[in-house]
């Protein structure tokens, strides 16, 4: 049984890993055991997902012939509009 016990540690490890490449079956299960009675790591998925899209959707707005100082100039701008 305490196999499909997790540590917070591994179960995060886990969340990132899901968020990128195929769990196995195993890996799957324990992490909904784990999530069934953590709270804290329910809560760090959420998060992880909410801030994955964000760094993806950021990606999307650079220009890969973009300058050093243009990228610069790109993020004060964002920072100031509150955005």
């Amino acid at each position: 049984m305490h196999i499909l016990f997790l540590s917070c540690l591994k179960a995060t490890e886990m969340i990132e890993k899901r968020l990128h490449f195929r769990l196995s079956f195993k890996e799957k299960l324990q992490l909904k055991v784990h999530k069934l009675m953590c709270d804290a790591c329910q809560r760090y998925e959420k998060q992880s997902v909410i801030l994955d899209k964000g760094i993806a959707r950021g990606f999307k707005e650079i220009q890969l012939d973009d300058s050093l100082d243009d990228l610069k100039q790109k993020i004060a701008k964002r920072l100031k509009s509150g955005c």
